[in-house]
C-alpha cells in the first residue's frame, strides 16, 4: 500500500507558527506534520486531524 491520498490537508493557507507551541495557527499542525503531509499514509493523516481538537483546546487556555 503506497502513500495515502484520500485524506485532504487541513491547510487553510495561513501558515504561521505559534512560537510557544510550535503549531500552525491556521491548521494546528506542527512544522514536521506540514512538511511530511504528502508522504504520510492516510492513517497517520487521520490521526493528525483527529488530534487537532485536542491541540486547539490547549491553545485556547
Amino acid at each position: 500500500m503506497g502513500y495515502g491520498t484520500n485524506v485532504k490537508s487541513p491547510c487553510i493557507a495561513i501558515c504561521r507558527f505559534d512560537s510557544k507551541t510550535g503549531f500552525c495557527i491556521g491548521c494546528l499542525r506542527t512544522r514536521d506534520e506540514c512538511k511530511g503531509w504528502k508522504k504520510m499514509k492516510d492513517r497517520h493523516r487521520r490521526k493528525v486531524i483527529e488530534d487537532r481538537s485536542h491541540t486547539e483546546s490547549r491553545l485556547n487556555k
